[in-house]
Protein backbone atom coordinates (compact mmCIF):
# COMPACT_ATOMS: atom_id res chain seq x y z
CA UNK A 1 0.00 0.00 0.00
CA UNK A 2 2.78 2.15 0.80
CA UNK A 3 4.00 1.71 -2.81
CA UNK A 4 0.54 2.73 -4.71
CA UNK A 5 0.61 6.14 -1.76
CA UNK A 6 3.72 7.33 -3.28
CA UNK A 7 2.67 7.10 -6.49
CA UNK A 8 3.67 3.83 -7.71
CA UNK A 9 1.60 2.73 -10.87
CA UNK A 10 -0.57 -0.22 -10.26
CA UNK A 11 0.80 -1.95 -13.17
CA UNK A 12 4.13 -1.90 -11.73
CA UNK A 13 2.78 -3.68 -8.96
CA UNK A 14 1.61 -6.39 -10.80
CA UNK A 15 4.15 -7.02 -12.25
CA UNK A 16 6.49 -6.92 -9.20
CA UNK A 17 3.90 -9.19 -7.33
CA UNK A 18 3.86 -11.76 -10.13
CA UNK A 19 0.31 -11.76 -11.27
CA UNK A 20 -0.69 -12.43 -14.51
CA UNK A 21 -3.40 -9.91 -15.14
CA UNK A 22 -3.61 -6.30 -13.97
CA UNK A 23 -7.12 -6.97 -11.98
CA UNK A 24 -5.66 -8.97 -10.02
CA UNK A 25 -4.46 -5.94 -8.11
CA UNK A 26 -7.51 -4.33 -7.78
CA UNK A 27 -8.44 -5.84 -4.66
CA UNK A 28 -5.46 -4.25 -3.01
CA UNK A 29 -6.19 -0.75 -4.99
CA UNK A 30 -9.70 -1.17 -3.40
CA UNK A 31 -8.98 -2.24 -0.01
CA UNK A 32 -6.94 0.73 0.96
CA UNK A 33 -9.33 3.43 2.46
CA UNK A 34 -6.23 6.12 2.74
CA UNK A 35 -6.37 6.04 -0.90
CA UNK A 36 -10.13 6.72 -1.16
CA UNK A 37 -9.76 9.57 1.34
CA UNK A 38 -7.32 11.15 -1.11
CA UNK A 39 -9.42 10.73 -3.97
CA UNK A 40 -12.76 12.40 -2.06
CA UNK A 41 -10.49 15.22 -0.75
CA UNK A 42 -9.94 15.95 -5.12
CA UNK A 43 -13.55 16.20 -5.32
CA UNK A 44 -14.99 19.50 -5.50
CA UNK A 45 -17.18 20.56 -3.14
CA UNK A 46 -21.07 20.79 -3.99
CA UNK A 47 -22.29 24.12 -4.70
CA UNK A 48 -25.91 25.26 -4.41
CA UNK A 49 -26.09 25.57 -7.70
CA UNK A 50 -25.13 21.92 -8.62
CA UNK A 51 -27.59 20.55 -5.83
CA UNK A 52 -30.95 18.95 -6.97
CA UNK A 53 -33.99 21.28 -5.70
CA UNK A 54 -35.95 17.90 -3.88
CA UNK A 55 -37.55 15.51 -6.34
CA UNK A 56 -37.33 14.86 -9.73
CA UNK A 57 -40.09 16.65 -11.73
CA UNK A 58 -41.04 15.64 -15.26
CA UNK A 59 -41.99 17.97 -18.05
CA UNK A 60 -45.72 18.57 -19.66
CA UNK A 61 -44.06 17.20 -22.88
CA UNK A 62 -42.33 13.88 -20.65
CA UNK A 63 -45.93 13.07 -19.56
CA UNK A 64 -47.57 13.65 -22.81
CA UNK A 65 -45.11 11.04 -24.28
CA UNK A 66 -45.69 8.69 -21.33
CA UNK A 67 -49.54 8.62 -21.79
CA UNK A 68 -49.79 8.04 -25.17
CA UNK A 69 -47.63 4.66 -24.79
Amino acid sequence: MDLLRCGVDSAVLALWLGHEKLESVNAYIHADPTLKEQALQRRAPLTSSSRPNGRYKPGDKLLAFLEAL
